[in-house]
């Protein structure tokens, strides 16, 4: 029987991977992507790699393009989605007290109430049928709350925990819930993440220490086609998780926050200079912000 699969945000990164990969394995894909005319690059990858993907022009901000897309879909697909990967996301930089409100909103738009609005559109056909399917791309910062990055960390943090909710909600109805969560991952996100708005100029050491972290994690990003193999197998196993963690440093900044206390990770922060600060980070992590490639 053919699975179909819808996944968000297709025209980049995780997304494109994901579709072309979810297509190979005999998927029917529904990509969808803000604009069409943007999509040359998925297309030509799809077709490269032998596949089809079917666009379909949605933005996850809006409810009536949300709508409209899915209505588009369940008419091509006779009311079926089996697995819909909730993968549309935007980035955000600022710390907690420069970030005006209306960015945490902008931000929490796209990323949390966005996979609402796309999940809402193909739950009440999964639980009829009892089954399906939904993958929930959070972050690694969705377990750490990462520095100068406060509207995303707050988005992140908030699609884990509806995620969590999610997945009890819908477990009697024979759905799955899936969450996702990247480390550092090739992807056009990171060249469109470059804001620093700090106006008061008193935070230099947390907006140079965030970029550090990431120049660190680009250098050894990982390929997002093993996301999207990830995401594979996430579908079809019998034995499934409710998260996963995947891609560079993701295992090591889960697993170390969940090892330090809350005591030393606010310790981290008042590292006295960068030198101290890497020193800190690479004994709670195991990892070097030093190491460049």
């Amino acid at each position: 029987m053919t699975t179909i699969s819808v996944v968000t945000g297709a025209n980049s990164g995780i997304g494109r991977a994901t579709a072309i990969h979810l297509a190979a394995q005999g998927h029917v894909v529904f990509g969808t992507v803000r604009s069409l005319d943007k999509a040359g690059k998925l297309l030509a990858m799809a077709t490269a790699a032998g596949v089809d993907i079917n666009l379909v022009e949605l933005d996850v901000a809006s409810d009536e393009s949300v709508r409209d897309g899915f209505a588009d879909i369940l008419r091509a697909t006779d009311g079926i989605v089996d697995v819909l990967v909730n993968n549309a996301g935007v980035g955000g930089n600022a710390v907690v007290e420069e970030c005006p409100p209306s960015v945490h909103l902008e931000v929490m738009n796209v990323n949390l109430c966005g996979a609402v609005r796309c999940l809402q559109q193909v739950l009440p056909g999964m639980r009829q049928r009892g089954q399906g399917t939904i993958i929930n791309v959070t972050s690694v910062v969705g377990r750490l709350a990462a520095l100068a990055q406060s509207p995303y960390v707050a988005s992140k943090w908030a699609l884990e925990g509806l995620s969590e909710e999610l997945a009890q909600e819908v477990a009697p109805f024979g759905v799955r819930v899936v969450i996702i969560e990247p480390g550092i991952t090739k992807s056009a996100i990171f060249a469109k993440n470059l804001d620093m708005p700090n106006d008061t100029g008193a935070y230099d050491d947390a907006y140079r220490r965030m970029f550090q972290m990431y120049a660190a994690g680009l250098a050894h990003a990982t390929d997002p086609f093993e996301v999207g193999k990830l995401i594979h197998h996430v579908i079809t196993t019998d034995r499934p998780q409710l998260r996963y963690a995947v891609s560079c440093g993701a295992k090591e900044l889960i697993d170390g926050r969940a090892a330090i206390t809350d005591e030393q990770w606010t310790a981290l922060g008042a590292a006295a200079d960068d030198d101290a600060y890497y020193a800190g980070f690479r004994a709670a992590f195991g990892l070097d912000l030093t190491d460049l490639g």
